[in-house]
């Protein structure tokens, strides 16, 4: 009795049987007696409510045991091309990368683990991708794309592109290749050239604001072809406005501004078009000159307007003169229009005056009041 060794393994518990640091045999729950006179009989204890076995000795148990492996393990032996889904009570748990092994208790947990392959792609499954984010595990194990609505999502692998991806959210498996996804907006944008300091092609310096619409109609080209698609509209909006600039004078440019937006928007246009980027519009919102330049031109303004309004002032004054003309024609050929003139020229006088005495009754008033020779 004093050499018997006496080991207890509850419901939730297994026991492992090491002799002389050997592994021996696997104990179930309930009371076992060994005899050990030597002491040389070691019992770990493990608690199969977490299923994960976690010694170091796999490998040492999984070639001791044999054939009896399975009546008290379930081996996971994920290949090197494989991913390992482990499920617990039919929900997804963990994941298991390439060639990993591991073991997991029988007994309290039920525990399945899927082998998933990689060679028939990197596309995590929908189920699977949803359970590894409410696990909060799903950015550690695969590259995550949420691509929004009016984008495009590009998957490149280990440097190549593996397709093109509608709105919608995705997920890589980023196990032995390089992943990486970019989402290119498809919408509408704009792009502001600012504070452009330019030289006309009459010297005058002056300095240009532009505003640009833009889209994007092929991702792959826009992403491929070109950096960054977005700095090389950028440059080509700059020299486009440089070069017609350029060739204009100052009087053009500010008379003609129209011509000006469509010969930019022409440039630009061709130089772009093949980047699978489209140009919808441009315009010049700003220019601005000098300090001096500004007083100049405000100078020849004003006299342009002042002489404009000599012009009309000098028009008006013949148009009146020639209007006193025609009525002193009229006037000279008819008496009784001269009378009317006469009576118009009485009334007018009649009232500034306050009080007024009058003689000889009407034809008084008529003929002596007012006689012109």
């Amino acid at each position: 009795m004093f050499w018997t060794k006496r080991v207890v393994i509850g419901d939730g518990e297994r026991g492992l049987v090491y002799r002389n640091r050997q592994f021996e045999r696997v104990l179930g729950p309930g009371v076992h007696r060994m005899f050990d006179p030597l002491n040389r009989v070691e019992v770990r204890t493990f608690n199969i409510a977490a299923p994960e076995y976690a010694g170091h000795d796999v490998d040492a148990l999984i070639a001791r045991l044999g054939p009896a492996l399975d009546e008290h393990f379930v081996h996971a032996d994920i290949g090197a091309d494989e991913v390992g889904l482990v499920s617990k009570h039919g929900k997804l748990e963990d994941v298991l990368p390439p060639g990993s092994r591991r073991l997991y208790w029988r007994g309290l947990v039920e525990v399945w683990v899927e082998r998933v392959s990689l060679a028939d792609g990197l596309a995590v499954r929908a189920d699977v991708m949803r359970r590894l984010r409410q696990l909060g595990t799903l950015s550690k194990v695969a590259v995550v794309v949420d691509v929004p609505t009016e984008s495009a999502g590009l998957v490149f692998v280990d440097g190549k592109l593996l397709e093109t991806l509608g709105p919608g959210a995705y997920a890589f498996w980023n196990f032995q290749k390089n992943v990486a996804a970019e989402v290119v907006e498809l919408r509408v944008q704009s792009v502001e050239v600012s504070g452009q300091e330019l030289l006309t092609r009459d010297r005058v310096s002056l300095r240009v604001n532009l505003a640009a619409s833009m889209r994007v109609t092929d991702p792959v080209a826009a992403r491929t072809k070109v950096a960054k698609f977005g700095e090389h509209l950028y440059r080509e909006l700059q020299y486009g406005l440089r070069k017609v600039v350029a060739s204009r004078t100052l009087d053009e440019l500010l008379g003609d501004k129209a011509s000006l937006d469509a010969d930019i928007f022409a440039y630009v246009r061709g130089q772009v078009g093949a980047l699978g980027i489209e140009v919808l519009g441009v315009g010049v919102k700003d220019v601005i000159l000098p300090g001096e330049m500004k007083e100049i031109l405000n100078g020849v303004v004003q006299a342009e307007k002042a002489a404009q309004a000599n012009v009309i002032r000098r028009r008006e004054e013949a148009n009146a003169t020639r209007s006193l003309l025609n009525t002193a024609k009229l006037v000279e050929e008819s008496p009784t229009l001269m009378r009317l003139k006469e009576l118009e020229a009485l009334e007018k006088v009649t009232e500034k005056i306050d009080k007024l005495t009058v003689f000889g009754g009407l034809d008084g008033v008529l003929k002596q009041l007012v006689t012109m020779k």
